[in-house]
């Protein structure tokens, strides 16, 4: 099971965070999913253009 599901399952099984919050959790871990995701796509499309692109990422700390 992915961390991410593991989780989300911890946040909502909580007894320590209300409704609310466990809501605002979740989406906010979507939210870092999506990006995540995103990141890697934008990654791999950029380094098919051009491999410089690997190293470009590597000087700014994003790999």
């Amino acid at each position: 099971m992915p961390k991410y599901k593991k989780l989300r399952e911890a946040i909502d099984q909580s007894d320590k965070l209300s409704k609310e919050e466990k809501t605002q959790s979740v989406q906010h871990i979507e939210e870092w999913i999506t990006e995540d995701k995103a990141f890697g796509l934008i990654y791999d499309e950029l380094i098919e253009v051009n491999e410089v692109f690997k190293e470009i990422f590597k000087e700014l700390g994003l790999v």
